[in-house]
């Protein structure tokens, strides 16, 4: 390996906190791996990890010599593309995670638009709304939606998802149209519990700027947005959604927006990635280039 690799192998094992868990993100041997650091800590004439049968981590220069090793790699990969600045230039693959619908019909219908402007880009979609450690499963980017845990992340912003309030024509028609919170007593509701955790969501609205919540009677509970939005078609209940994720049912008369003026709060869009000097310049622009989209399929 020439230096830079061992730097970068080094990274990863420190990511990782692990010889095997590094060798398989990198697709190489672990013995290959193992060599690697060896090697480094010969050329620096340091112990870099502390290891034991369970976990490796980085000893007091080890931790000093990843900060140095992270900016040295950020330095080469920006020198590297310092004259492939246009789309021609941009070369890889970006390994990007986001949650299901979001996926399905905002994302992947939009991307022939970012692989023709970037030809020699290749795009691994991955649909999932769990939690993905992004060092261990090989992911540059993963877009969340809610409040966020201290992961260690560097975090984008990207915008807010508005949620509406929703039923079936059905649905109004047998239990009427509820036009204040104080309707929500003589009404059913979908319930949506979290896949997580299980808990299930409560209703909610936005009222004097305070968020308001009241739990609803429900025939219906599921755990998947496909799910609440087929019961929801079916007649049992009242659902709250992102905007987005019923425009074609809106606007086919298949759902009707009711309370319009008690919605709950909009949930906060996030993008994650790992360590900002690690942002290449690929990376950067599918970024740029998700907040744009998402901000058009918003609106």
């Amino acid at each position: 390996m020439d230096r830079i690799d061992l730097f970068r192998t080094f990274c990863r094992v420190v990511e990782c906190a692990s010889f095997t868990r590094a060798a398989d993100t990198l697709g190489l041997p672990r013995s290959s791996v193992s060599a690697a650091v060896i090697d480094l800590e010969t050329r620096v004439g340091a112990r870099l990890l502390h290891r034991t049968t369970r976990k490796v981590s980085p000893t007091q220069d080890g931790a000093a010599f990843y900060e140095r090793c992270l900016r040295l790699i950020a330095d080469v990969e920006e020198t590297e593309g310092l004259f492939r600045q246009t789309a021609v230039g941009l070369s890889g693959k970006l390994r990007i995670d986001v949650p299901g619908r979001i996926g399905r019909l905002i994302l992947a219908p939009a991307l022939p638009e970012f692989l023709t402007r970037y030809p020699q880009l290749d795009i691994d979609l991955r649909i999932t709304d769990r939690t993905v450690n992004l060092v261990e499963e090989s992911v540059d980017c993963v877009l969340r939606v809610g409040p966020l845990s201290d992961s260690g992340l560097v975090a984008r912003k990207i915008g807010d998802l508005a949620l509406i309030n929703v039923a079936s024509p059905a649905y109004l028609a047998a239990y009427g149209t509820p036009g204040v919170p104080d309707h929500l007593g003589g009404h059913l509701a979908v319930n949506y519990a979290s896949p997580a955790t299980g808990r299930v969501e409560d209703w909610e609205w936005i009222e004097d700027g305070s968020v308001r919540m009241v739990p609803m009677r429900a025939r219906a509970t599921v755990n998947s947005a496909e799910a609440y939005i087929a019961c929801c078609l079916a007649g049992l209940g009242l659902i709250q959604i992102p905007a987005y994720d019923v425009r074609s049912h809106l606007d086919a008369g298949e759902l009707i927006e009711v309370m319009q003026d008690h919605r709950a709060a909009p949930m906060p869009m996030t993008l994650l990635y790992p360590h900002r000097q690690h942002l290449s310049r690929r990376l950067q622009v599918f970024a740029d280039w998700l907040d744009t989209l998402m901000k058009r399929a918003l609106l």
